[in-house]
């Protein structure tokens, strides 16, 4: 019997791990999520169970929403900006990334803009953009009216689409991006590296309290160049190297003991944001 309901419940995980991490933005979070729905489910009477996928998917919804108003609540004492865990999707199963609609709904930047979103609205954001469910599935899921949902998914488009559509890049551009990114901080060119940013580009930096970090973000193409250049050239060698995360090329930078993963937010060919993650907490799985 347990093996029956391992098989059943392994078959969907991916699915469950990508909604609950969609709507966390923590990977360590979303792990816990899942592992609550595994108890759950292990729990309940299955010949009760006519759908097992649309059953599960609500216990992780739920269960994800009700953390997600929890860590809304931590962030408020976070140190410093709070970033997106960055998660190494060329390892890791999130669900389908079959189109780009999909796949951006797991890129750093749509992660970084669905802060702004309630957990209702980012519940349904996910479960319609990331999983294509019908409103009234949706609904279901989240007991609300197939009206609401729509409502709620109308909303959150609203209050992303604008800046969502400013981070459209090819793979292939944002890599060439990347790779000039590298290139001006290995030879220390700052006005190489100033050039690549769009003048209104804003960095942050996640240290979490436990990394050296700004506590604040650095707005301003002059700023963010001598802000980065000021700090790689505090040392002699730079290990900088390409990963993939959440879907598009990124950088791990270690100097000395210090680690960090950064990634670009690009638009019209310009890095538009930098994010950069040291705290240890959130580099644990993707630099493993």
């Amino acid at each position: 019997m347990t093996t029956s309901l391992d098989t059943e419940f392994e078959r969907h995980r991916s699915v469950l791990l990508g909604i609950s991490y969609r709507m966390l933005g923590s990977f360590a979070d979303a792990e816990d999520v899942v592992q609550d729905a595994w108890i759950r489910w292990a729990g309940v009477d299955h010949d009760t169970v006519s759908d097992p996928r649309r059953f599960l998917i609500t216990i992780v919804s739920r269960l994800a929403i009700d953390r997600m108003r929890l860590a809304h609540r931590k962030r408020e004492t976070y140190v410093g900006p709070w970033l997106p865990e960055p998660v190494r999707t060329d390892r890791e199963e999130l669900g389908p990334a079959d189109t780009a609609q999909q796949r951006d709904t797991l890129s750093v930047a749509t992660l970084r803009l669905m802060e702004r979103l309630s957990a209702p609205e980012r519940a349904v954001f996910v479960l319609r953009e990331a999983f294509e469910l019908p409103y009234d599935e949706i609904g279901e899921v989240l007991s609300l009216t197939a009206a609401n949902a729509r409502q709620l998914h109308r909303r959150a488009g609203a209050r992303l689409t604008a800046d969502r559509e400013r981070f459209a890049t090819d793979p292939g551009d944002h890599r060439d991006l990347v790779d000039r990114f590298i290139e001006a901080a290995r030879t220390g060119d700052r006005n190489a590296l100033q050039a690549l940013f769009a003048q209104d580009v804003t960095m942050w930096t996640d240290g979490g309290g436990k990394s050296r970090a700004a506590l604040r973000p650095v707005r301003d193409a002059d700023r963010v160049a001598r802000f980065l250049m000021g700090v790689l050239g505090k040392y002699d060698e730079i290990d900088l190297t390409v990963i993939e995360v959440n879907g598009l090329a990124a950088m791990v930078l270690v100097l000395g003991e210090y680690r960090q993963i950064i990634s670009l937010e690009i638009s019209d060919g310009l890095v538009t944001g930098v994010q950069m993650v040291s705290n240890p907490d959130k580099l644990t799985r993707a630099l493993s």
